[in-house]
Parts: C-alpha cells; sequence; structure tokens
C-alpha cells in the first residue's frame, strides 16, 4: 500500500497546501489502493478516475496559479450512491433506477466539489437505504475488510468499507436509523450523524423532514470535522438548515475532558438486548473516559414509545417515496422495502400525529435527562458484524426481531431524539471485529461532541488498526 494512503485527510491537506505532493499523485496512490483492495470487497461500485483526474489536474494549476482552491483541496472523495451525482450513474442500489444519469449534482457534492475535493466515484449501498446490510441486485454485496464473510452493515456500507481499506481519506453518508453509525462501527471508522439542517439536503422531495440526515465519514475524528466543515452552513432551499458557518468545525478539537458528566449504558439500561462481546468492548470505553478526568455514571434515559415512533414515522416516509413505483413496478422492490411501505400506506393522519406527540414527548424526557449530564455513552449496534449470509438479525441473546431493522435500536432510538451522535472506534471483539462506541451530544452541541470523540481517539488510538486486506 502506498503511504499516502494510510496518511489522515489532515495530513494529506497539509502536504498538497504545503505543495509537497499533487493532487494527481495522491489521486494516483487511491487508485491503485481501489485497484489492489475493491475487487474482494466491492465497496466503490461505479469508479470515474478520468473525470477524477480532470478534477485533480484543475487543483494542481489552481495551487501552481497561487489559488486557494478549497478547504478539501485535492483529497479523493467517493459519494454514496443514494445522493445524485451529475453524469456519473447514481442508482439508489435499485434495479429500477439502473442505469440513472443525474442533471446535477446533490447539494453535499457540490459543496464537497466546490471545496475542492475529488469525486473518485459511488459507494454501494442497500437497496434504497434500506437495512443495515449492504447489498443489492445492481452490485452485489459489499464485504467488511476485517472478515471477507461478515458484513459491513449499512446502509453507508460502501462508504466505511472504502475508508477502513485505506481507498479514500474521506467519504459522504446519511443516516435514518443509523446508516453513518452502524457501518462505521462495523469497520472501524467514524461516522457522525449531525442534527437535522446541520448538512442540508437538497433536492429532497420534503424539505421539512428531519429524520434522515446527510454527514461525514472518515478514519479520524478530525478528518470528521474537517469535512462537516466543508458541508455544513445554511442554503435557503432548504427550509431545517442551520445558520451556524463552517469556522465552527475548524476550531482545535484539543480540550480537557475533566469534569465533564457522562452517563453511560452497555444495554440502554435493560432496554435492549445487547451481545456480550459488544458490552465488553464498550465497557473498556467506558473507562478510558474515566481515566481523562470524566464523572462517569451509570444511568440511561427513558426510550420508551421510540420504537413505535421510529417505525411509525419511518413507514409514512417510505410510502411517500416509494408507494406510487410499487403500485407500478412490483417486481422491482425487495420484500423488505414492500412491507415497509405497505404499513406506511395503512397509516393514518391520526397516526403520525400520534407518533410525533410521542417524539415530542421523548425528546423532552431525553432533556431532561441532559440537565444532569453532558454526554450519553451507549453502543452503537447491539452486536458485532454478522454473517454475509444473513440479511439480517434474527434474535440477539435469545430475544427475537420481530423485523428486519429491530436489531438496529440501538441507533434509532437516538434518531428519535434529534441529537447528535457519533459512532467511533472502540475496541474488537475476540473474533477481531470492529465494535464502536455511541457519543451522544445535547441539542446542537456537535462541536462539543466532536471533542470528547477527539479526546477518546487520542487516548486509544483504535483507528490505527488496519483490516488485514492493507497489510
Amino acid at each position: 500500500m502506498n503511504e499516502l494512503c494510510a496518511k489522515t485527510a489532515v495530513e494529506l491537506r497539509k502536504l498538497i497546501g504545503e505543495k509537497e505532493i499533487s493532487a494527481v499523485e495522491l489521486l494516483d496512490a487511491h487508485l491503485e489502493q481501489i485497484e489492489l483492495t475493491n475487487p474482494s470487497l466491492n465497496a466503490i461500485v461505479t469508479l470515474v478516475p478520468d473525470h477524477a483526474k480532470e478534477m485533480a489536474q484543475k487543483v494542481d494549476h489552481q495551487i501552481s496559479r497561487g489559488e486557494k482552491p478549497g478547504l478539501l483541496a485535492g483529497l479523493p472523495i467517493a459519494h454514496k450512491d443514494l445522493v445524485q451525482t451529475k453524469a456519473i450513474r447514481t442508482t439508489f442500489g435499485s434495479r429500477l433506477f439502473e442505469n440513472f444519469v443525474p442533471k446535477e449534482n446533490a447539494l453535499i457534492v457540490q459543496r464537497l466539489i466546490d471545496a475542492g475535493g475529488i469525486t473518485i466515484g459511488k459507494t454501494n449501498v442497500p437497496e434504497w437505504g434500506a437495512g443495515s446490510q449492504t447489498f443489492n441486485d445492481v452490485f452485489g454485496e459489499t464485504k467488511n475488510p476485517f472478515d471477507l464473510t461478515r458484513t459491513c452493515g449499512g446502509s453507508s456500507g460502501g462508504a466505511a468499507v472504502a475508508l477502513a481499506a485505506r481507498m479514500l481519506p474521506l467519504a459522504d453518508g446519511s443516516d435514518m436509523g443509523g446508516s453513518l453509525r452502524n457501518p462505521a462501527s462495523f469497520c472501524n471508522v467514524v461516522g457522525f450523524r449531525t442534527s437535522a439542517g446541520r448538512v442540508p439536503a437538497y433536492p429532497v422531495p420534503d424539505g421539512w423532514s428531519n429524520l434522515g440526515v446527510l454527514g461525514p465519514m472518515a478514519r479520524t475524528v478530525s478528518d470528521c470535522a474537517l469535512m462537516l466543515a466543508a458541508i455544513t452552513g445554511p442554503d435557503d432551499r432548504t427550509p431545517i438548515s442551520l445558520p451556524d458557518s463552517a469556522a465552527l468545525f475548524l476550531q482545535t478539537l484539543d480540550s480537557d475532558q475533566k469534569g465533564a458528566r457522562v452517563a453511560f449504558s452497555t444495554d440502554f439500561g435493560g432496554q435492549l438486548p445487547v451481545e456480550p462481546a459488544v458490552r465488553n468492548v464498550i465497557t473498556q470505553g467506558v473507562q478510558v473516559l474515566s481515566d481523562l478526568g470524566c464523572k462517569v455514571s451509570e444511568s440511561c434515559p427513558d426510550f420508551s414509545g421510540a420504537d413505535e415512533v421510529f417505525k411509525t414515522l419511518r413507514a409514512w416516509s417510505f410510502a411517500s417515496r416509494h408507494g406510487e413505483d410499487i403500485r407500478r413496478y412490483p417486481e422491482q422492490y425487495k420484500e423488505t422495502i414492500i412491507w415497509n411501505v405497505e404499513a406506511g400506506l395503512k397509516l393514518s393522519g391520526t397516526d403520525v400525529s400520534e407518533a410525533n406527540k410521542a417524539r415530542t414527548q421523548i425528546y423532552l424526557r431525553v432533556n431532561t435527562f441532559f440537565q444532569d449530564y453532558d454526554f450519553l455513552v451507549l453502543p452503537v449496534s447491539q452486536v458485532a458484524p454478522f454473517p454475509l449470509t444473513n440479511e439480517y438479525v434474527t434474535s440477539i441473546n435469545g430475544a427475537r426481531m420481530e423485523t428486519y431493522i429491530d436489531w438496529m435500536k440501538s441507533c434509532y432510538y437516538i434518531t428519535v431524539t434529534g441529537l447528535p451522535a457519533i459512532s467511533i472506534p472502540c475496541g474488537f471483539t475476540p473474533e477481531g471485529l470492529p465494535v464502536g462506541i455511541q457519543i451522544i451530544g445535547k441539542p446542537l452541541q456537535e462541536l462539543a461532541v466532536l471533542r470528547i470523540a477527539y479526546a477518546f481517539e487520542q487516548a486509544t488510538n483504535t483507528w490505527k488498526t488496519q483490516p488485514n486486506i492493507c497489510i
């Protein structure tokens, strides 16, 4: 592996800025790594090397003329195959859109390009991002680089794998029920679900929707903050976009966490089943926070009602997005999506209204909880990466999972609250499978979350452990 591929985005940005390497040189190194590792992993499903080379040459020309080409100048980036990329195939993991080529970029893509990022291709997803197992009928399955027989999670699975395998320094993703956090946990990288509107989404059918968000993925917390700075900021086409500028996330992440009040639970206060191997790793992570000087207490909010709220609002969203297409092309959808849409079509306006009322009460309960704490620490996933042959988890510690998303409650309970939550590498099971720790902050406190995550990362350096495919 070329040593450039092992460096962080922050390090690479400095090297390019100081003209020690060129954007083309950096691109070539990552293209070689993709050629070496991607055939075994299937993380990047649409590769555009010629397009990327043109972009890299443009950045090099700008630098040679003394211009400032942007915050992410020369850094290779791949985009999740759920976001539109102008003139680059975007399938959504769906046979229905197998040959779709958009005429415009999604806002997040355009912001990354405007920041000097080099679009290298698209990363694999489950069909329409449904389910935390990355496979579809267009491109097939994406494998976990730490064990090729295991899943990488999802739905930003291709992004997480590309990062872990050192194919890329940065990648974008999205998260409704855990799609940034779960694959990050399964692949020993960082995924950050920020507050709704922190990363504006456009174009979207419903600009007021706040269940799903876009966000950054990287190998380190600093890289994640750098990318967030490039994609954050208001956009008047997005009614819920937040006003804070990039400067917020370009501040130092160095901080003294002594005295930070941290609540934790390895099983959501007994509300969820969690595999023993996962609980053991989280317990070790909590000890790290204690060693950093945090005031750690075992406690967890009451998430009663979160399951019904999430499933109702998710089903409503799926019915809105896919109802008509499923009526016309049912053979083009997997059964789990059809089930989700049918559940949504059965809902009434009253059902949705009651779900939103219940969501409000959950938020208020959790907000009251945070009056006594600064952060909440929980498992990202209730299980370690499971076999590729299993479409989803059907039981945990003997507890049956009723639907294909039940095993992701540890993520989507947090989705319901709308609070910022980051998944960062924490450790490994005895089988060598990655486990991430989930740190949740107070409303709109992304910077605080990044700072405690950075302190944890600096104390552990777990992210430096590479999969064997890179060694």
